[in-house]
């Protein structure tokens, strides 16, 4: 999105997921045919405008699941606000990648530690049901939100922290809890 209709939105736009699909231009020239800055450049501000961000980055075997890749991803982020979730998704074979496979396991167990390398509070795993969904603590690793795919089994964040040493968590987790504007 261009600066001027983010700006004009904001009002109304409280989160947005955004797909950062690779940290490198001749990617998303070849296979989003489009360029990668305008969307680093979207995420920014939409931070500045106080919209919740979340990032999503879909790993493809051979196309952006190199070390380096995903280290300058996991540090742009962190960069903005290591508090801004990363979610890591599994590919899965279709439409026009069907000739590639789905990104193995041990991909996403190593993007997952690339990003708590890199000083982000909040990785997930995607695609993988029962790896890395749960929300934990940043200071002391307590299981906050468990989440069994889509489905939250247990949320115990209260008053926006962690019950256990009342470490105040980023998000949104009830309506009387609105992101400040």
């Amino acid at each position: 999105m261009t600066s001027e209709t983010l700006e004009t939105i904001s009002p109304y736009l409280d989160a947005c997921n955004v797909d950062l699909k690779s940290f490198r231009e001749g990617f998303y020239r070849k296979v989003c045919h489009g360029r990668l800055q305008p969307v680093l450049d979207s995420i920014r501000l939409m931070k500045e405008l106080h919209i919740w961000v979340e990032i999503t980055t879909l790993v493809i075997p051979s196309e952006n699941d190199d070390e380096e890749e995903l280290a300058g991803i996991a540090r742009f982020i962190a960069g903005i606000d290591p508090g801004m979730p990363w979610h890591i998704s599994r590919f899965h074979p279709d439409y026009e990648f069907s000739d590639s496979i789905a990104t193995p396991l041990e991909t996403l167990q190593k993007a997952y530690s690339i990003g708590k390398e890199e000083g982000l509070e909040f990785v997930y795993i995607g695609n993988v049901p029962g790896e890395s969904e749960n929300t934990e603590c940043p200071h002391c690793k307590e299981a906050l939100i468990r989440r069994r795919g889509f489905l939250v089994e247990e949320n115990r964040v209260r008053d926006s922290g962690c019950p256990l040493c009342g470490t105040k968590i980023a998000g949104v987790f009830s309506a009387e809890n609105e992101l400040p504007r």
